[in-house]
C-alpha cells in the first residue's frame, strides 16, 4: 500500500505563518503520521479572508491556542472559523516576560545590548524549553487527552508557531513514537524565510543594524538545541519519554493506542 507524504505544494497563506500539515511523518511499523488530521501554525489574529477560506476547509475539530493573555492582547484573538472549537492553553505566563518582550520589541539598541548580553539570548531559549517540560505537564496532557478523544483534525498553534507550538507538536509526535530525528527535522523546518515570525518594531533607520538582527537572532530561529534540551530534560526526570508520558503526562499506554489510531496510518 502507498505510504502518504506530506503535501509537496503549501498553500499560499498571506495572514498566517508557519502554516503546514504534519502528516507524512515516519512512525513505527511502517506507518505514518496521517494527512490531513495534524496541522501547526503561527497565530491566525491576522488571518485574511482567503486564509480563513482555506483553514474552513480543512474540516478542523479544534484550534488549539498556547498564547497567554499578553500576546492576545498584543496580536488579537484567532478569527473565528465556523464549526471549530478554539480552546487556549496557555503554554507560557505573561507577567514573567513582559518586561523583556518589551525590550525586544521597541527597546532601544543600548537596552537590547543590556537585556540581551552574548550568551544571554541562547541560555534564556535553553531554559524556556527545560522550563516547559518541567512545568506544562498538565497542559501537554490535555492536549493529548483531547487529540485521542477525538478532538481531530487539530490546529496546533502559538504566536510564531515555533517554540510552545513546536514542543506541543514535538511532545504528540513522541506520543506518536516519531523519532527525535524526524521530529527535529519537522520542527527546523520554522526556519524558512516565509515561515519565520514577523517581529515588529519601532526602530529607525539607523538602529535597525546587523547588531540587532545579531541579537536578536537566538530569540526567533528554531535551533536543534533547544530541542534538545527539551528532550534532555524529560530523559533526566523520567527516564525516556515511555514515564515521561506515562507518569508525567498522565497519559497511559491505553491512550497512547487511541492516539495512534486516530492519527496513524495503517501498518
Amino acid at each position: 500500500m502507498t505510504k502518504p507524504q506530506p503535501p509537496s505544494v503549501e498553500p499560499a497563506l498571506t495572514g498566517v505563518r508557519n502554516f503546514r500539515d504534519v502528516g507524512g511523518l515516519p512512525a513505527p511499523d511502517g506507518r505514518r503520521v496521517r494527512t490531513g488530521r495534524l496541522f501547526r501554525s503561527g497565530h491566525l489574529a491576522h488571518a485574511t479572508p482567503t486564509d480563513q477560506d482555506f483553514l474552513a476547509g480543512l474540516g478542523l475539530h479544534t484550534v488549539f491556542d498556547f498564547r497567554n493573555a499578553s500576546d492576545q492582547a498584543l496580536e488579537g484573538p484567532d478569527v473565528p472559523l465556523s464549526g471549530v472549537r478554539n480552546v487556549n492553553i496557555p503554554l507560557s505566563d505573561a507577567a514573567d516576560s513582559e518586561e523583556f518582550w518589551r525590550t525586544v520589541r521597541s527597546g532601544t539598541l543600548d537596552e537590547l545590548r543590556a537585556a540581551l548580553p552574548d550568551g544571554a539570548a541562547e541560555a534564556s531559549m535553553l531554559a524556556t524549553y527545560r522550563g516547559m517540560v518541567l512545568t506544562r505537564t498538565e497542559q501537554h496532557g490535555r492536549v493529548l487527552r483531547a487529540l485521542a478523544g477525538g478532538a481531530v483534525p487539530a490546529l496546533l498553534h502559538c504566536a510564531a508557531g515555533k517554540d510552545r507550538a513546536g514542543l506541543a507538536v514535538a511532545v504528540v509526535l513522541l506520543a506518536l513514537g516519531v523519532d527525535r530525528e524526524a521530529i527535529t527535522a519537522d520542527y527546523l523546518m520554522s526556519n524558512a524565510p516565509h515561515r519565520r515570525y514577523r517581529l515588529l518594531r519601532n526602530d529607525a533607520e539607523s538602529v535597525r543594524s546587523e547588531e540587532v538582527t545579531r541579537l536578536l537572532a537566538p530569540l526567533f530561529d528554531a535551533r536543534a538545541t533547544y530541542l534538545d534540551a527539551a528532550f534532555a530534560q524529560i530523559d533526566e526526570t523520567w527516564g525516556g519519554p515511555e514515564r515521561y508520558l506515562s507518569e508525567g503526562l498522565a497519559f497511559p499506554p491505553a491512550d497512547q493506542e487511541r492516539l495512534r489510531t486516530a492519527l496513524l496510518t495503517e501498518s
